[in-house]
């Protein structure tokens, strides 16, 4: 017979062979985003990572990493945050990459003890960038005149709408090559002899999962269920950790529902499509810097 709790209770309670919690972690990497567009941050994941690490029963976390990078930041503080879960409860990070996994991406999927891909995967981008428009002469152009008042010498930098200025370059390249430093260290640190000697592995090139497995940028080429099979046995399951959504479908953030408009405040709202909008142009030109 039977037993009618099987279908009350979540499978983990009654699998015989291990159920292996896995996290998604994609899209592009910021602090916040609009309502319209979700964005991979700290705050957004942590709690699905603290729930998967929490399974008692599983030998492993499994993380699908598919992300093109933006604040370093966050990709580092995601990273810490993995790291300090895995130690906790003694468990291992498998990373399975998918379209890629590259800059900030790339540092997150540093936090699995292996990382997998695709062979057509991108990985790799180990630098760091920073991108804007230049504007001096359209204000005078057009008949605008711009008034800026400022206490403190330095603090308006790399106005788009006055002439760039040497130290303020020298300045923002030498923030960059700090940053730069701290991805090349975590990198070295999580990889360790895995690693290839190569003089291109920390210019910001990028390449397939093919090459990133002889560079020693993955440690193997497969999909999550193969591998997690192949590895844990063949009956063992994947337990995707997701946000909760209502009954529309619509991820709950914070006690409330992401939706374009909200609340009646149609300035708010308006507000947040102009947000999204950027966010999504932002993204967008992340993706295609891969070819994606």
């Amino acid at each position: 017979m039977k037993n009618p709790l099987k279908f009350l209770l979540p499978r983990r309670f009654f699998a015989a062979a291990p159920v292996i919690p896995a996290v998604r972690l994609g899209g592009m990497i910021a602090a916040k985003g609009g309502r319209m567009q979700t964005v991979l941050s700290l705050e957004n994941c942590a709690a699905l990572l603290e729930k998967a690490f929490a399974r008692k029963n599983a030998p492993a976390v499994a993380l699908i990493v598919n992300s093109p990078g933006g604040s370093p930041v966050q990709s580092r503080l995601i990273f810490r945050r993995i790291r300090d879960l895995a130690a906790e409860h003694k468990k291992k990070v498998l990373v399975f990459v998918e379209d890629v996994a590259a800059s900030g991406g790339y540092m997150i999927a540093c936090a699995g003890d292996e990382i997998y891909a695709d062979p057509s995967s991108v990985v790799g981008s180990i630098g760091v960038v920073s991108a804007s428009f230049g504007f001096p002469g359209l204000l005078k152009k057009i008949g605008v005149e711009r008034r800026v008042y400022t206490a403190g010498a330095n603090k308006v930098s790399l106005d788009p709408f006055a002439p760039e200025k040497p130290a303020d370059i020298a300045h923002l390249q030498d923030l960059q090559r700090q940053i730069h430093k701290i991805f090349i260290d975590l990198v070295k640190t999580s990889r360790g002899e895995r690693l290839r000697d190569d003089g291109t592995l920390f210019t910001g090139m990028f390449w397939t999962g093919l090459t990133g497995k002889e560079l020693g940028l993955v440690d193997d080429l497969g999909d999550i269920r193969s591998v997690l099979k192949a590895r844990y046995g063949a009956k063992t399951a994947i337990e995707l950790i997701a946000a909760p959504r209502n009954f529309l479908g619509q991820v709950k953030q914070a006690g409330a529902v992401c939706a374009p408009f909200g609340g009646g405040d149609w300035a708010a709202a308006a507000e947040n499509a102009v947000k999204s909008a950027a966010l999504l142009a932002e993204e967008r030109g992340l993706y295609a810097r891969y070819g994606l």
